[in-house]
């Protein structure tokens, strides 16, 4: 079996060819990955040693490969290991949503939390907590449910013999905001108990987690990651347009239909886990097509680009403010708010909006 490699300058890429096989190989894209996943990986292992009990990475290192000592294993296995697998998890989630609605949008502002897929899923778990006083996994379903039918609003209201970028955001848009109102409603109509409950959910937060919210999360992913990324040559040929989408035999609606619907799935599984944790979705995918400097949908380097954001926002708030006293949601709200203005200077001095 012979192969043969082919450099090509404008993409620094690599096709690999086969008998009746050909596969191209993005090398700074691969790099990139690569190191994602380390500073990811170094940044769990730091973050489960941080805490009011602090654990030296060697320490940690040893516990999980099964020489700790009972105490070690407690702490890291039992309490703070699921925290960090459900920050992993969302963080990656959230950011392969992001890739998602921002290349099927076609533009950077197309983020599930920015057009309201977030706001939806928060004010399906709200309408538990304060209606229904639910348990946590009514609050779980309640998000996802929340997150679906905000998904099929958008969805219908934005078909108009097709599903164009600039329209969806400008109905997410005008959704989220609504939702907003319905959400702030819900609370004025709590009692206090289930109001601070509904509020500290809000927040997005990865305190308190435990395996109850790391398995379903890792289900959905480990199910919906090989569809997305079985139709990402089909969603590369989507960002060229639909025109050209359907010239090179791109069932387009069918497939942007799929796609958005996995990425609803993951961004409602992520709040559900967390809670509606700010911005990660939408800086996530720019700064992995940043590092990558493709053009492309980069749907895994923004996975690992959101799982890695996530795991570090939460160290520096227990770094600098304590395991409990600020909840990264609020963390990443501070600064993605401030990278939002920044887009939309930038977007309005290049004329885009």
């Amino acid at each position: 079996m012979n192969a043969s490699k082919r450099l090509t300058p404008r993409t620094r890429g690599v096709t690999l060819r086969t008998r009746g096989f050909s596969m191209r190989l993005d090398l700074r894209g691969a790099v990139v990955g690569l190191l994602l996943i380390a500073v990811s990986l170094v940044m769990s292992v730091v973050l489960i040693g941080t805490g009011d009990f602090p654990i030296a990475p060697a320490d940690v290192i040893r516990t999980l490969t099964g020489h700790g000592t009972a105490a070690q294993d407690f702490i890291i296995n039992e309490l703070r290991m699921p925290r960090v697998l459900v920050g992993l998890l969302v963080g990656g989630a959230l950011g392969l949503s992001g890739a998602l609605f921002q290349s099927i949008s076609r533009n950077p502002l197309g983020s599930p939390d920015v057009i309201g897929f977030g706001q939806g899923s928060a004010a399906g778990a709200l309408a538990v907590i304060v209606l229904f006083q639910g348990s946590p996994g009514a609050v779980a379903a309640g998000a996802v449910i929340g997150g679906l039918v905000t998904g099929a609003g958008v969805y219908a209201l934005s078909w108009r013999r097709g599903v164009h970028g600039y329209r969806l955001v400008l109905v997410g848009i005008g959704a989220s905001s609504m939702l907003s109102a319905v959400n702030g409603y819900l609370l004025t109509k709590a009692d206090l108990p289930d109001a601070t409950r509904a509020v500290v959910w809000l927040t997005g937060s990865l305190n308190g987690r435990d395996w109850e919210q790391v398995w379903p999360l890792a289900v959905v992913c480990a199910v919906l990651l090989p569809v997305v990324l079985g139709h990402a040559r089909d969603l590369r040929m989507l960002e060229m347009g639909d025109d050209s989408a359907y010239a090179l035999g791109v069932r387009v609606e069918r497939t942007r239909l799929v796609l958005m619907l996995a990425a609803i799935v993951l961004t409602s599984s992520a709040t559900a886990a967390a809670g509606p944790v700010a911005f990660v979705a939408l800086t996530a995918p720019q700064l992995a097509r940043r590092l990558t400097r493709s053009s492309g949908p980069n749907l895994l380097p923004s996975a690992w680009m959101g799982a890695g954001l996530l795991i570090t926002a939460d160290w520096s708030a227990q770094r600098l403010f304590g395991a409990d006293q600020l909840p990264v949601g609020v963390l990443t709200g501070m600064l993605g708010g401030g990278y939002l203005v920044w887009l939309l200077v930038t977007e309005r001095k290049a004329g885009r909006i």
